[in-house]
This record gives structure tokens, C-alpha cells and sequence, in this order.
């Protein structure tokens, strides 16, 4: 694995000491010699729309009530996670070690490498692909990338659509991408647009 430093400050085995922490079982051994220099970006909501409560937390660590709304009935028995989630609040939660593979991206291909499960970090932002995330998030997100790149040898960044194109759309163009090309931390990144 590509680290910048064996354990920086903040970070306990691929665990940020500042996200609150809810492991996820959905999760597995990075392949040998894996290079993590990607991170992926998406949305999600729980049923879709809906802002607040933990069914994303509990849908990343498979604890959801399939019964507890109509739509979680069409995801029944998906087995899915992601490192990092940002809530509207701006709140940070961490499901999965970063030195360890999450299950965020799905068939997937990008700066020709399939699998992007392997060499990523995925972040999850509470928001619908035609929503506008809140400055609470983007101050989050910010804070969350700058400790990222100080961690492990990112270079690109990219939205799940950017990676599975016509089989994903988020985080859709309610993400300010520009704004995020304007953070002096991430001016060494790669961005799709």
C-alpha cells in the first residue's frame, strides 16, 4: 500500500481519529501492492430524498430494516460500504479502515485500472444527485481531503458517474467541482472536468 508515512498524525491503521466510527462488515483485503491514489466521491439518501436518521449507517453495516420503508425493498440484501459518509450537518463517519477495501464502486474503471474498489478511498456525501450539498459538508469534505492527501499518495479524484459512466450518476451536478479545484491542498489532483 502507497502511504506518504507509515501512521501520521490523526490516523490509527487506516482509521481517521476525528470521524465517528461504525465499522462496516463489507469490506476485504486491498490486492497486494495496490497503489491507493484515488478518491471517489458519491451521494447517497435512505429512502431516496430523505435527509437525517442512521438508514445509511445501517445500510453499510447491514442492519437495515428492509420492512421499515417501501423503497429499501428494491435494495434488499445489497451488501455495500464506503470509508467516509459527510451528513448534511457535516457530521463525518467512517465505516471502513482506508487502508482496507471498501465496496463503493462497483464495476468500475478509471485512469486505465479496473476495479476502483481497489486503489480508492470512497466518500459518500447525504445528498441526491440533483441536490446542492451544504457548506457544511463542503467545509467537511475539505478538511477530509486535505487530511487524506496528507496520509496516502492520492492523485486523482472523481465522481462515481466518472467511473461508471451510464451505470452511475452521482454525485451528479449538484457537486461544486470547481470549488473543490480551488483548494490549495488538492492543487496536485487530478480532476475529471
Amino acid at each position: 500500500m502507497d502511504h506518504k508515512t507509515t501512521a501520521g498524525p490523526g490516523w490509527n491503521e487506516g482509521w481517521l481519529n476525528t470521524a465517528k466510527h461504525h465499522p462496516s462488515p463489507n469490506y476485504g483485503p486491498r490486492p497486494p501492492g495496490a497503489a491507493v491514489d484515488l478518491v471517489v466521491l458519491h451521494s447517497i439518501s435512505l429512502p431516496p430524498g430523505k435527509y437525517g436518521g442512521n438508514a445509511i449507517q445501517d445500510l453499510f453495516s447491514n442492519t437495515l430494516d428492509w420492512d421499515a420503508h417501501p423503497y429499501f425493498q428494491s435494495i434488499r440484501g445489497m451488501q455495500v460500504s464506503s470509508h467516509f459518509l459527510i451528513m448534511r450537518t457535516g457530521a463525518l463517519w467512517q465505516f471502513v479502515s482506508c487502508d482496507q477495501r471498501a465496496w463503493h464502486a462497483g464495476l468500475s474503471f478509471y485512469r486505465g485500472r479496473s476495479n476502483c474498489n481497489d486503489d480508492s478511498i470512497g466518500i459518500e456525501l447525504e445528498g441526491m444527485d440533483d441536490d446542492q450539498f451544504t457548506e457544511a459538508q463542503y467545509a467537511t469534505l475539505q478538511m477530509l481531503c486535505e487530511t487524506i492527501d496528507r496520509q496516502y499518495a492520492i492523485h486523482f479524484v472523481a465522481g462515481h458517474q466518472h467511473i461508471a459512466p451510464g451505470r452511475k450518476t452521482d454525485p451528479g451536478p449538484g457537486l461544486d467541482w470547481q470549488r473543490l479545484q480551488q483548494w490549495a491542498a488538492l492543487s496536485n489532483w487530478e480532476f475529471p472536468v
